[in-house]
């Protein structure tokens, strides 16, 4: 039998080689704290910062505007709860906070964290591909939110948004207002410029590394100095007062290498995958499937698709029996049996969205791997046709 495919590079990567290695005198001889002050700990604090150069060079910010998290969902509930907290500490009551119907679970449930505290929560509408509307927008701007999410690209469709456009949209009309963005998805597969987007409005960014062939672990939230946040976590003092605890010194290290190496890739990586998506493309069509967002702008590496009359997390089943892994949508959420909110809000039915399946392609994906895996797709749904009578069969005969 051959090597299992893994085609979820949506869901985590691997770890770049060269990233592991950086990582590893950081668990042992170099085993400082950053906040010691003989020389293991300067050693460790020295590494620390340069990540920081890293990671900043990587996206086109300061490095004093990085600071490193445990996770992506972290970092989006630093600025929600955070700027939430802060705009509170002026004596403002609950005000109005907008994201995008499509975001990240970690975003819209922190949404719904601040609703139940007396926030307004305004869920800005998208159209049938998955992009945020201008009327929704125009409409979101007479409520004079305090609090913007919107993010850069969809986990589930790869969809993208015109974030900068968006944030300068809402800069003109609200001026105090805060606008942040989740560029987990995009970030080593699109550039990302935060000095580009911080002049149009958008004053927060979330990076990650396990989504660039960093690890686990270690994330960032790029903030403007000039954005008031409230830290979520007490200590001392780490992360200028906004994340305090002793850093993860090993998986901040890993993280600053993979953007290095994620930037310096970028353009020859997006060509890779946007032959191999075509590829993956049209042969999903070719067999009948639906392709979700397919219209819109998407990251290069990204489809999600379906066929009327299979389910997907049976389909996800039988292609992981036969060596492809993929995916239903957000790993974090897999957990859930909800129809996907994104495709529903994109207009999608509820027996379609529920047979979604998504492939999300990475560094080390072949053609011939694409190949195998619509054969593969092709056999598991003759298979899959051919028990169906059977099993209705069954139900008529109360079995």
């Amino acid at each position: 039998m051959s090597a299992p495919v893994y085609l979820d590079h949506n869901a985590t990567t691997p770890v770049d080689e060269r990233v592991l290695a950086a990582m590893l005198p950081f668990f042992s001889a170099r085993c400082g704290n950053p906040s010691s002050r003989h020389e293991h700990g300067r050693v460790a604090l020295a590494a620390l910062e340069t990540a920081r150069q890293q990671v900043a060079a990587a996206v086109g910010a300061h490095p004093t505007e990085i600071l490193f998290v445990s996770s992506g969902s972290e970092a989006n509930n630093l600025f929600l709860k955070g700027a939430a907290a802060a705009y509170a500490a002026y004596g403002h009551p609950p005000g109005t906070l907008a994201t995008s119907a499509v975001e990240h679970p970690c975003v819209r449930n922190a949404a719904r964290q601040l609703a139940r505290q007396g926030w307004r929560h305004l869920e800005l509408p998208v159209d049938a591909a998955g992009r945020v509307t201008a009327a929704g927008i125009a409409a979101a701007i007479r409520e004079a939110p305090a609090l913007w999410s919107v993010m850069r690209a969809n986990n589930e469709t790869g969809v993208l948004q015109d974030v900068a456009g968006i944030a300068r949209q809402v800069r003109e009309a609200l001026p105090e207002a805060s606008f942040h963005s989740d560029a987990v998805q995009a970030f080593g597969k699109i550039p990302l410029d935060f000095r580009a987007l911080c002049a149009a409005g958008v004053q927060a960014l979330t990076l990650s590394a396990h989504k660039i062939y960093g690890p686990k672990g270690a994330a960032a939230l790029v903030v403007d100095k000039r954005l008031e946040l409230a830290p979520l976590i007490a200590g001392g003092g780490q992360e200028r007062g906004l994340r305090s605890g002793t850093e993860n010194v090993a998986a901040i290290v890993g993280f600053g290498l993979a953007a290095e190496l994620a930037a310096s890739r970028l353009a020859n990586l997006a060509r890779h995958l946007e032959v191999l998506r075509a590829r993956l493309e049209a042969g999903l069509l070719a067999q009948g499937a639906m392709l979700f967002g397919g219209e819109a702008p998407r990251l290069p590496n990204t489809t999600a698709f379906a066929f009327a009359g299979i389910e997907g997390e049976t389909l996800i089943t039988k292609l992981d029996q036969a060596g492809f892994a993929v995916a239903s949508g957000a790993a974090c959420s897999s957990a859930s049996p909800e129809v996907s909110p994104g495709l529903t809000a994109m207009g999608i039915p509820a027996a379609l969205a529920r047979g979604a399946v998504r492939v999300s392609l990475g560094a080390d994906n072949t053609r011939q791997q694409i190949d195998d895996f619509l054969l593969a797709l092709q056999e598991t749904r003759a298979r899959l046709r051919n028990l169906a009578p059977h099993a209705t069969e069954n139900a008529t005969n109360g079995a």
